[in-house]
């Protein structure tokens, strides 16, 4: 099942494989439910009415965006190489307890072809391509979707108390361009890949997989509802394995596009 939430003259509309649920129904409703009652309810809520609007962010008002911080090796080196306090990113990369962060509120995620932006007081900014679950009320892990962690290295790197300011800021989190219901297995070996235009050219291209994070997905899942509630479902960035060379800095007018499995993501960098 494939699911996508839709502009309509009535307002947002979620669809399942490309016919529109029953009015009023809202992720925060489903992801009340067990997987099994959410397939099930899925089912049972399709109409007849083909989703013809364009795609929205699929999330709503009520659920948020979270992410894990240096889960994958690549990300570590990366870390440890920015930051004038090495030895915090070699000790969260090895410790039992995972790095997890507030990334945003759900009215504030950009989507499909809305623009992303990078902080005017930062000269170092990247996209961070992430595999991003989509988990229930109880923490279950019914689902995923591409996540853009788009992050000011230079802050981060200059103290990492700075870590919400260099995460959190308008335009940092884009997701979409819809949610592919799935466990967590069917998610483990999911090919990451990221590609940045710049005037029609590509200026950086890279690939990972999910299969190279050194945590488990059930294990980030478990460290973000370990003493925190969410009874409309959360969303989980799980970190990434492609970053960008020092020297590349995000600029207007990128374009910039990530891929997990088969679902795609674009975004422009704004002025």
């Amino acid at each position: 099942m494939y699911l996508t939430k839709h502009a309509s003259p009535a307002g947002p509309r979620w669809a399942v494989d490309g016919q529109l649920l029953a009015t009023g129904l809202g992720l925060g409703t489903l992801l009340g439910l067990s997987p099994q009652r959410m397939r099930a309810t899925l089912a049972g809520a399709v109409t007849d009415d083909h989703a013809d609007g364009p795609l929205l962010a699929p999330i709503d008002d009520a659920q948020e965006v979270w992410a894990c911080g240096v889960t994958y090796l690549r990300s570590r080196e990366a870390r440890v190489a920015e930051s004038d306090t090495r030895d915090v990113y070699e000790k969260v990369y090895d410790a039992d307890r995972v790095e997890v962060f507030f990334k945003a509120v759900g009215w504030r995620v950009r989507g499909p072809s809305d623009p992303i932006r990078v902080r005017a007081d930062s000269a170092w900014n990247v996209p961070e391509p992430e595999l991003t679950l989509v988990l229930n009320q109880g923490g279950d892990i019914v689902g995923y979707t591409v996540g853009n962690d788009v992050s000011s290295r230079d802050i981060e790197g200059e103290n990492p108390l700075y870590l919400p300011q260099a995460k959190v800021y308008e335009g940092s989190c884009a997701i979409g361009p819809g949610i592919v219901i799935a466990n967590a297995d069917e998610q483990r070996a999911l090919g990451i890949t990221l590609r940045i235009e710049r005037g029609g050219n590509t200026v950086f291209s890279g690939e990972s997989s999910a299969a190279q994070l050194k945590r488990s997905l059930e294990e980030m899942g478990s460290w973000l509802y370990r003493e925190i509630d969410f009874p409309h479902g959360a969303f989980l960035m799980t970190g990434t394995g492609l970053v960008p060379p020092d020297e590349f800095n995000l600029s207007p007018g990128d374009r910039v596009r990530i891929s997990v499995g088969n679902l795609s993501l674009e975004n422009t960098v704004s002025a």
